[in-house]
């Protein structure tokens, strides 16, 4: 069986990585194969790299409130790529509960806010990656 891989990025100029750092290694420590992209990445980088590392799950971080600009834009980029279906699309950060249906409803298949236990996002993870 291959090792889950997973594409972590920031968007925009959101520069508060800490957290996605911290995840990332917490993550290869439960056998993921995890790569950074690092911050202040646009949409089209974000989405090319996913493509050519051939990723099971994509996954931003943003903390600046920028998911609601950002979010749409690499969405829309994975549907006209036509590879919507093959990503495990993930979000955390600072996401307030009251965005979090319109960004399910848009093509996020979960959404973890800043606070969410690193056990849930690797049980969610290995759980999903799988139907995608």
């Amino acid at each position: 069986m291959k090792n889950i891989r997973v594409l972590l990025s920031k968007a925009g100029l959101d520069g508060h990585n800490r957290g996605v750092i911290v995840l990332a290694q917490l993550l290869r420590e439960a056998g993921m194969e995890v790569i950074y992209l690092g911050e202040q990445q646009l949409p089209e980088n974000i989405v090319r790299t996913a493509i050519q590392e051939d990723v099971d799950v994509l996954g931003i971080s943003m903390l600046s409130g920028s998911h609601v600009v950002f979010m749409p834009d690499i969405i829309d980029l994975l549907k006209k790529e036509g590879v919507k279906d093959r990503f495990l699309l993930l979000l955390g950060g600072i996401i307030p509960n009251e965005d979090i249906p319109d960004l399910k409803n848009m093509g996020v298949d979960e959404v973890f806010p800043a606070g969410s236990k690193v056990e849930d996002i690797i049980a969610y993870i290995r759980t999903n990656v799988k139907s995608k």
